[in-house]
C-alpha cells in the first residue's frame, strides 16, 4: 500500500454536507511539501470551499504547471479531473478543455515563477479572452524547486534567505489581472482561512475569468527577516480592503447591519457576495479605482487583501464566440458535420 495513501475509516458522526459528502471525499493525496508550506494551507481551504457550495468532485477540472504550487491539485479533490502541464503553459491547456466542455468546474493552479515569468503570457491571454475560471497563484516570490532564488513577484529590495537582495521591479499579478480585463481579482493570504474561503467560493461561483493571488510563504527559503512574503511581514502589513462573506442563494440572507455599512454584488447565477466594508471610500466595481488604490498602498508598505474588484455581468469566453451548448464529446454527426451547404457558407464568409 502506498504511503499517500489516507485511511479509509469514517466516523459516522462526521459532518457532511447536502450531497451526504464529507471533507474526506475531497481530499487528495498526502502532501510531500515542506512541513509548514503556505500552500497546503491552501489545499485545505480549497477543500473546505468545495465542501460548502456542494460541488460533486467530479464536477471539478483542476490544471496546473511545473512547481511546488503545481504539485498541489494532487493534495485535493482526489476523485475530480487532472492534468499537469507543461511548465508556463497551464492556462492554454485549461482553454482548450474549456472550449472542449463548459460543464465543468476549472480550477487553474499556478505558482509566482508558473504565471510571472516563463507563464505570463499565457496568464494574460486567457485572461484577456474570459475563460471562465478560477484561476489560483500560490505566491512566495521565490523559486522553490530550484533552492530559492527570487522569482518576478519578489519586491525590490528583498532579502533572500542567503543574504542577496533583489534588484528588479516585482510583476504584480493582480494589477495585471486588472488591466487584462478579469472580472473578479483578489489577494489573500494562505494563513487566512476566513478571509481565503469565502474568497475561494466567490471566485468558484462567479463566471468568467476569476482571479485569486494568494500570498503564500515558503517556509525553506523565504520565510526571514527581510522578505515581503514570510508570514511575520504579511501579518504586520496586511490591510484588508473589506472582510468578505458568500452566501449562496438557497440559503436565507438575513442582514442586522446599519445602512451604508455593506455591498452586495450578485453573481451570474444569482449567489451573492456580501461585503463588510472597512474602507468607506472602497468600491470593488470600480477597476480604474482598484488599481490606484493598489499602488498606493504598494507606495505605503501595505498588502492589499480582499476582493479588490469585481464585475456584477460579466461575460465568458463561450459568450464571446457564442459556441454550441453541448461539449465535444456529446455532439451527435449532425452536429459536427453539418454538411456541404454550410461548409460553402462557412467559405463564403472568409471570401
Amino acid at each position: 500500500m502506498s504511503y499517500l495513501a489516507k485511511p479509509k475509516f469514517r466516523n459516522k458522526e462526521i459532518e457532511v454536507n447536502e450531497l451526504g459528502f464529507t471533507h474526506r471525499d475531497y481530499e487528495g493525496s498526502i502532501s510531500t511539501l515542506c512541513a509548514g508550506c503556505g500552500h497546503d494551507s491552501i489545499s485545505a481551504a480549497l477543500i473546505q470551499a468545495c465542501f460548502e457550495l456542494a460541488i460533486e468532485p467530479h464536477r471539478v477540472a483542476k490544471l496546473s504547471g511545473i512547481g511546488c504550487s503545481s504539485k498541489t491539485p494532487d493534495y485535493f479533490l482526489g476523485p475530480s479531473h487532472g492534468f499537469n502541464s507543461v511548465h508556463g503553459r497551464m492556462p492554454s491547456v485549461l482553454t482548450g478543455a474549456n472550449l472542449a466542455n463548459r460543464e465543468l468546474i476549472y480550477l487553474g493552479v499556478s505558482g509566482d515563477g508558473d504565471s510571472a515569468s516563463i507563464g505570463l503570457g499565457q496568464f494574460v491571454h486567457a485572461v484577456r479572452r474570459g475563460v471562465n475560471m478560477t484561476y489560483v497563484c500560490e505566491n512566495n516570490g521565490v523559486y522553490g524547486l530550484t533552492k530559492g532564488q527570487f522569482s518576478a513577484t519578489a519586491d525590490k529590495g528583498s532579502k533572500s534567505k542567503g543574504g542577496a537582495f533583489n534588484a528588479d521591479s516585482p510583476i504584480d499579478l493582480v494589477s495585471v489581472a486588472l488591466i487584462a480585463g478579469a472580472s473578479f481579482v483578489a489577494r489573500s493570504f494562505s494563513g487566512d482561512k476566513k478571509q481565503l474561503i469565502p474568497l475561494l467560493k466567490a471566485a468558484i461561483a462567479h463566471k468568467g475569468p476569476a482571479v485569486i493571488d494568494i500570498i503564500s510563504p515558503c517556509v525553506a527559503f523565504n520565510n526571514h527577516a527581510g522578505s515581503t512574503k514570510s508570514y511575520d511581514f504579511v501579518r504586520e502589513h496586511n490591510a484588508a480592503v473589506n472582510k468578505i462573506d458568500f452566501m449562496d442563494v438557497h440559503e436565507e440572507i438575513t442582514l442586522d447591519q446599519q445602512p451604508g455599512t455593506t455591498q452586495d454584488v450578485k453573481q451570474h447565477d444569482g449567489s451573492t457576495i456580501r461585503l463588510h466594508k472597512l474602507h468607506a471610500d472602497y468600491d470593488p466595481t470600480d477597476r480604474v479605482r482598484a488599481m490606484n488604490y493598489l499602488q498606493e498602498r504598494h507606495a505605503a508598505g501595505e498588502v492589499v487583501t480582499g476582493l479588490l474588484y469585481v464585475d456584477a455581468e460579466p461575460e465568458d469566453l463561450h459568450t464571446a464566440l457564442n459556441t454550441y451548448e453541448a461539449p465535444l464529446n456529446r455532439m451527435n454527426a449532425d452536429v459536427l458535420c453539418p454538411g456541404s451547404a454550410k461548409l460553402a457558407a462557412l467559405m463564403d464568409d472568409y471570401r
